[in-house]
């Protein structure tokens, strides 16, 4: 999202112009964040809260737009994408592992670290680094399936297409398509 001008139309929906609205929040730090900053901060957020999770023994499960979060009693936990099944390890055996996350103004871009499955009920990771391929028991692959259910009734499948960006032939980030 580039910057909004204080003329235009205030993005929080209000119908005002932005200078007689957020604009002054702002300025004095009462403002909320444009849905692309408050989306950030919850992702952030919420992998935060899914490795403490995992650090501490706890299952715990959270749907976020298009992103599944889940940690197990065993100490792992995981970041999945619905959309291209896309997915990296937020924790492992206990410990939370760095976060390849980059963000900037207008996207969050994410270095996946697998792609996953869920044949037989089981929950399989196929690495993009060497394509091994591990099966991995007593993930909540039920929730998981039923999530990607629900998130696929909710978006559109145009929605779901813009949820990548790709560079296009000058470098630029362009939404797919």
């Amino acid at each position: 999202m580039g910057k909004i001008g204080r003329n235009e139309q205030c993005f929080c929906g209000s119908g005002r112009k932005f200078k007689h609205c957020c604009l002054l929040k702002q300025q004095v730090g009462l403002v909320p964040r444009s849905p692309e900053q408050a989306f950030k901060v919850s992702l952030i957020h919420e992998i935060e809260m899914i490795q403490k999770a995992a650090v501490e023994g706890r299952q715990k499960f959270k749907e976020l737009g298009v992103f599944i979060l889940f940690s197990t009693v065993d100490g792992d936990a995981w970041l999945l994408e619905i959309t291209d099944s896309d997915t990296v390890q937020l924790a492992r055996g206990g410990v939370a592992l760095d976060v390849p996350i980059d963000q900037n103004p207008e996207t969050i871009e994410i270095n996946w670290s697998h792609t996953f499955a869920i044949p037989n009920r089981e929950f399989e990771v196929t690495a993009y680094a060497d394509r091994s391929v591990q099966m991995l028991a007593g993930y909540p692959t039920r929730e998981i399936h039923a999530s990607i259910k629900r998130t696929k009734k909710k978006f559109t499948a145009e929605q779901l297409g813009m949820v990548h960006v790709k560079p296009d032939l000058q470098n630029k980030v362009v939404p797919s398509v």
